[in-house]
């Protein structure tokens, strides 16, 4: 199993003082930062472009950039978002007429890149593209809002698609996003996930640090 990385989502964060909340969540022992991007047209709900992470690095932040992207079509924005910076790029196959052409464009501008399957969209769809696939991200709550609570269905589909990943051969991140906190972060972990979306379980809390190295903790007692 590839290292366990924690992702903050900057939905929850303090808008008026990001660069620093995005500091800040970094030192606190944060790996991958998360870009939660919507469009009110895919998802009911309207976030953040690629100005965002522009100024992120501008402002100097070197970490991963994980853009998800809830927007509909999406090759405009991968390209918006490679050219601002973004490390690794994922979009909902719904979101792409062209599911293999959207993923070799994301390639072709050096960004990771792979598939987001919402609560009801099975596994088949990423069968046939494994080999252009960095990361499986598996929404574990609906897209649109942060807050939500951990679908518990997700855990079968985290166990089948941890192992339709490794009969593949091929090495893809399994990434969950939803309701993931200190609580069932270990759970997830166990039924075969390798990086962790959290938003509201880390910034709404005082002390980041404290909050991720509970996560950590919880994650190394699974070893």
């Amino acid at each position: 199993m590839s290292d366990y990385l924690i992702a903050p989502s900057i939905l929850a964060a303090d808008f008026a003082r990001l660069g620093e909340e995005v500091d800040e969540v970094l030192s606190a022992g944060a790996d991958v930062v998360h870009f939660d991007v919507m469009d009110n047209h895919y998802v009911p709900n309207l976030t953040i472009g690629p100005m965002v992470c522009q100024a992120l690095r501008d402002y100097g932040i070197t970490a991963p950039i994980d853009v998800h992207l809830m927007v509909e079509p999406v090759d405009d924005l991968i390209k918006q978002f490679a050219d601002a910076g973004a490390s690794w790029i994922t979009f909902h196959p719904e979101a792409s007429k062209h599911v293999d052409r959207s993923l070799q464009l994301a390639q072709d501008l050096g960004c990771k890149t792979g598939l987001v399957l919402n609560p009801a969209t099975g596994l088949e769809v990423i069968r046939h593209v494994m080999d252009r696939l960095d990361i499986l991200l598996l929404m574990s709550v609906n897209p649109g809002f942060g807050g939500q609570s951990f679908i518990p269905e997700t855990f079968n589909k985290i166990e089948q698609a941890r192992q339709l990943i490794d009969d593949s051969g091929y090495d893809i991140r399994l990434e969950v996003d939803g309701g993931i906190g200190v609580a069932n972060i270990a759970e997830v972990a166990a039924a075969g996930a390798d990086t962790f979306v959290a938003g509201s379980a880390i910034f709404r809390n005082d002390d980041y640090a404290e909050v991720i190295d509970q996560m950590r903790t919880a994650l190394e007692n699974l070893r």
